[in-house]
């Protein structure tokens, strides 16, 4: 598998919180739930360091001689970073560091794949391309979005607005009913999406954080296969290019709604898979 990769924090003055990595046979990509100013997570590390060290150990976990299933793995990866950081660290608080996770694995003569909360994998292939994500946390949130929509990004009373509907979709954090994702408890590992597909046929694999995602599935500036054609031929950079673009055209929210100007970017894209 030849794996190309590119990734953008939202400044170069704060820490990128979405982590990337490969191997020959696999790929994983965790987007850090970033925490907006004033509100407090319990945990002394960080949403970066919560993404990064728990990506490298599901790399690990899934790439292992002896490993089970895409989802057994993250529930190891899950429950080895929770032993790392609780006796440290506050891990009932509701703001307890969370991630995204998308992780693919060739094995025999399949590609099998996880998705766990909102970032998103295209399977590219020339009959036609399929995306796959997974919508609890848009659907239970939604109901929600009422307490900053309307209000422009850096209006008076904004940021207020936003801290309280990140509070209030904590709570529906890991509930049945509610969404799920990479957090301090390692069950939400079976309530990813998950699956697998022949590696006949396919072309490529992409992973997206949804800062990359943005600019098919937030802004509708290209089709999904839009996106696969664009990243395929230009690359996964020239994808975050046009994302900052179309952010910096709108930094007020009035043409987008969205919770965040600008946010963390990160494509992964797999491409000459064989077994």
């Amino acid at each position: 598998m030849r794996a190309v990769l590119a990734t953008a924090p939202v400044s170069p003055q704060l820490e990128n919180e979405d982590f990337a990595a490969v191997t020959p046979s696999a790929a994983v990509l965790l987007d850090g739930a970033g925490t907006p100013a004033g509100l407090e997570t319990g945990c002394v590390h960080g949403i970066a360091w919560y993404a990064r060290t728990l990506g490298t150990a599901l790399l690990s976990m899934i790439t292992a001689a002896d490993s089970g299933t895409l989802a057994d793995g993250l529930h190891a990866a899950i429950g080895e970073v929770r032993s790392r950081h609780e006796g440290t660290c506050d891990l009932s608080h509701g703001g307890t560091p969370a991630a995204t996770v998308v992780a693919t694995r060739i094995r025999g003569d399949e590609l099998e794949y996880l998705v766990l909360s909102d970032s998103v994998l295209v399977l590219a292939r020339a009959a036609g391309n399929q995306v796959v994500t997974d919508h609890r946390i848009e659907t239970a949130s939604r109901p929600h979005r009422n307490l900053f929509e309307g209000m422009a990004i850096g209006a008076p009373g904004r940021d207020a607005a936003f801290r309280k509907y990140i509070q209030t979709v904590r709570e529906m954090k890991n509930t049945p009913g509610g969404y799920w994702v990479a957090s301090a408890d390692p069950e939400a590992a079976h309530h990813a999406v998950s699956g697998s597909t022949a590696l006949a046929g396919l072309r490529a694999a992409l992973l997206l954080s949804d800062g990359a995602s943005r600019l098919a599935d937030l802004f509708g500036l290209v089709s999904w296969d839009g996106l696969v054609s664009l990243v395929l031929e230009a690359g996964p950079a020239e994808l975050i290019r046009q994302v900052r673009a179309a952010e910096a055209s709108d930094p007020d929210g009035s043409g987008w709604r969205r919770g965040k100007a600008v946010d963390d970017a990160t494509v992964v894209c797999c491409d000459r898979l064989a077994p």
